[in-house]
């Protein structure tokens, strides 16, 4: 593995990581305002994107590179709603699609076709984490000013399977 793909596989760890604590510090929020079932949606997120830093991991330790794990900023935990929670949700996963884009885009140029399989995964994987935020930022927009909407809502997420 050259050392342009290690170190940007390794800034995508920590990008990994990072949405792993952004979705913790939303399922606090959740919890603090007594949405437990869209607490639990973004703790199941949060532990994803831990799978997902470790597959990075994985990937970089067995092609001979070196993990060189870096800081990740605070998160916030303050949100205005649920509806802007899921609106920073969609957000944050689009941001990480375009990464993933620029990742592949990266390993082409470098002629790291190992990488290639990984990345075209989590392209794959990108598709579905944005169509499942979506769908849940639109129910929460349906719903409105509906405390009974909300709560179905929060209790239908909180089914989510880990």
């Amino acid at each position: 593995m050259n050392r342009t793909m290690e170190a940007a596989l390794n800034e995508q760890i920590k990008n990994e990581l990072s949405s792993a604590y952004i979705y913790l510090g939303m399922a606090a929020y959740c919890e603090s305002v007594n949405l437990p079932g869209m607490a639990h949606w973004l703790e199941v997120q949060a532990k994803e994107e831990l799978e997902h830093a470790m597959k990075f991991y994985r990937h970089v330790n067995d092609r001979g590179g070196r993990v060189q794990l870096q800081a990740i900023p605070e998160p916030s935990c303050d949100y205005a709603s649920p509806v802007a929670v899921f609106e920073a949700v969609l957000a944050h996963e689009q941001k990480i699609t375009a990464m993933i884009h620029k990742l592949y885009a990266l390993a082409v140029e470098e002629k790291d076709y190992a990488s290639l399989p990984l990345l075209q995964w989590f392209i794959e994987e990108q598709v579905e984490e944005e169509k499942s935020a979506d769908e849940v930022l639109q129910k929460l927009r349906m719903a409105g000013d509906s405390k009974s909407a909300l709560l179905f809502l929060d209790s239908q997420l909180g089914t989510r399977e880990e």
